[in-house]
């Protein structure tokens, strides 16, 4: 694989993909709130080398999941005014991504105009990996630069297309995410703490039975642990679960003492917070209850694990994150690993936010970009953005 030192990118022009993807929480002014922005952070050391390099950069991004049609509020107008802002210079942002106005665009850039194309998922070609498609993307530019880790295990026109028809390398950010989390599999520290989360055991099982063999401790907690309690035979309520995944989870080896799934937890008969809640054990959750967050004892078992980690791997939250009342354990998770002095790694999109807000974010020796890139890349499964580019 190549890097971006690799090539001279004076008067060039470079198409970057990135990930720009950020949530649709607006701020006050209706704009991008400055603690949802970290993705498009994350990839201005890339512009920013390119610009000293004199290249003009064609930016290439998503926005929500607009499936192949053009939808009004998913263009990146937002997306364009925040980057100006962090860049503090202007950026050219167009309403299409291929055509004769695009191409005009383009043929009048001089050395470090920014041209950001429109979503490129309102072309159903971008996901279906239309060839014809990358061919046009192509030709826009002279060199590829994926810097898109969070998108790199979609096998995408922009990911997966593109390299086959220019000269290609990978980005700052998608360097860093290769070395860091390379560290984790292949120089590994330990005592290795890994802790999951989330709603979906379907999209971490596979995360979760590599590392059930390469950690000291393995930490379940969220929805997905629901799945894991159930499995284990206890009763959990009207609880979020995925009943086609028990027999799968069962496979798992639950009496392995590596793995810890909640001992107690917070319970309310609904979701809202707005309702009385209260502590259970595991073995003591009503029929009419709903599993929202670690309690208390497993809050301590968790920081007493994390606090004798030399490894830490953080992916997904312990509870329904969005209501206070049940965001108390990724709290206490979030700051037992940021007064942890060894390596850390935090990736997925609701966890990572979570961390900005509590402005812990620069306690973390890596914060990645990528949720489901992250999970497969540490699963030892391949992401078609990466071989793209070997």
């Amino acid at each position: 694989m190549k890097f971006i030192r690799d090539f001279n990118f004076e008067h060039k022009r470079v198409l970057v993909r990135v990930d720009f993807n950020v949530p649709l929480w607006l701020g006050k002014n209706g704009d991008i709130d400055n603690e949802e922005d970290w993705r498009i952070e994350a990839t201005l050391p890339t512009i920013n080398y390119l610009l000293e390099q004199k290249a003009k950069i064609i930016l290439i991004a998503h926005f929500g999941r607009p499936n192949g049609k053009i939808v009004e509020n998913l263009r990146l107008d937002l997306v364009k005014k925040r980057l100006e802002k962090l860049l503090a210079r202007p950026v050219i942002k167009l309403n299409d991504c291929i055509g004769e106005e695009v191409e005009k665009q383009i043929g009048n850039m001089q050395a470090g105009d920014i041209v950001l194309l429109e979503n490129i998922r309102f072309y159903p070609e971008e996901k279906n990996n239309d060839s014809d498609f990358a061919k046009q993307l192509a030709d826009l530019g002279e060199i590829y630069v994926n810097d898109a880790f969070g998108t790199s295990h979609r096998a995408h026109a922009s990911i997966i297309g593109l390299p086959k028809y220019l000269p290609n390398c990978a980005g700052l950010l998608l360097e860093k995410e290769i070395k860091f989390l390379s560290k984790i599999l292949e120089k590994t520290e330990h005592p290795l703490v890994v802790i999951v989360g989330g709603a979906k055991i379907s999209t971490k099982i596979k995360f979760i039975k590599n590392f059930l063999d390469k950690a000291d401790n393995l930490l379940l907690a969220g929805a997905l642990a629901n799945t894991i309690i159930s499995a284990k035979g206890f009763n959990i309520g009207k609880s979020v679960t995925e009943e086609e995944m028990i027999e799968e989870t069962k496979k798992l080896d639950l009496d392995n003492p590596k793995l810890h799934a909640p001992v107690d937890v917070a319970v309310s008969v609904d979701s809202s917070g707005k309702t009385s809640s209260r502590i259970s054990l595991i073995s003591n959750v009503k029929k009419d209850e709903m599993i929202l967050d670690i309690g208390p004892d497993t809050i301590k078992l968790f920081t007493r694990i994390i606090s004798q980690a030399k490894m830490v791997v953080w992916n997904g939250p312990m509870g329904l994150l969005e209501v206070e009342k049940f965001s108390l354990g990724s709290r206490e998770i979030a700051h037992a690993i940021a007064k942890n002095p060894g390596f850390s790694t935090v990736g997925g999109g609701d966890t990572v936010a979570f961390l900005e807000e509590l402005g812990l974010l620069d306690k973390i020796t890596h914060i990645s970009t990528g949720g489901g890139a992250m999970l497969k890349f540490l699963a030892g499964e391949k992401l078609p953005g990466i071989e793209a580019l070997e």
